[in-house]
């Protein structure tokens, strides 16, 4: 089992657009199964190559697992890209596991169409709705260097990213101590 250590806001690699990827070969699958172990490690949803250090257009995630093991249905989207989205609004309270215990009301469209490869390098097109629609609009967005914190207010991010310095400096995320729990609460959002 590999799990990778998670890159803790702020931290500049996650302002930088991740680089497609050239070719999906057995290198990036064994990243892609990092991934998914790192993502259920760390109780999350999704997650993007970049929240574990590598600068790749690759995102995991699984809205349906349960915490005592089950996976739900697993996505895998290699060089994703949104080809259309719907006009209806979808409020949801958004964390991420680059921000630890941080959560906000993000607004993303209900919908969307995604262009990208599968595992075997194969194309494809899906529409992604609810709280998937929400999870893939998220990791992509890791993936251009922007993160849940950019749609909301100045003030509220301030806050956000203060709290994470401080406990940054007081070691909170420290990898060797790392007990904590990124939130698989329905009640208080998502950790994406």
């Amino acid at each position: 089992m590999t799990v990778f250590p998670l890159i803790i806001a702020p931290d500049p690699r996650l302002k930088t657009r991740s680089s497609p990827v050239e070719k999906v070969d057995d290198e990036v699958r064994r990243l892609v199964a990092a991934m998914f172990e790192t993502m259920y490690h760390e109780k999350g949803i999704g997650l993007a190559a970049v929240q574990v250090g590598m600068l790749k257009r690759i995102l995991v995630a699984d809205v349906a697992w349960r915490d005592d093991g089950g996976a739900g249905k697993q996505y895998a989207l290699i060089n994703p890209e949104i080809l259309e989205s719907s006009d209806e609004p979808h409020m949801y309270k958004e964390g991420c596991l680059s921000f630890p215990d941080q959560f906000a009301d993000v607004e993303r469209p209900a919908s969307v169409r995604v262009r990208y490869l599968d595992l075997s390098g194969q194309p494809r097109e899906e529409t992604f709705e609810g709280l998937l629609a929400t999870c893939v609009q998220h990791e992509i967005d890791h993936l251009n260097g922007i993160t849940f914190v950019d749609h909301i207010s100045l003030a509220k991010r301030d806050m956000i990213l203060r709290r994470l310095r401080k406990m940054k400096k007081q070691g909170a995320f420290d990898h060797a101590s790392c007990g904590h729990d990124h939130g698989h609460d329905h009640a208080h959002g998502e950790a994406m």
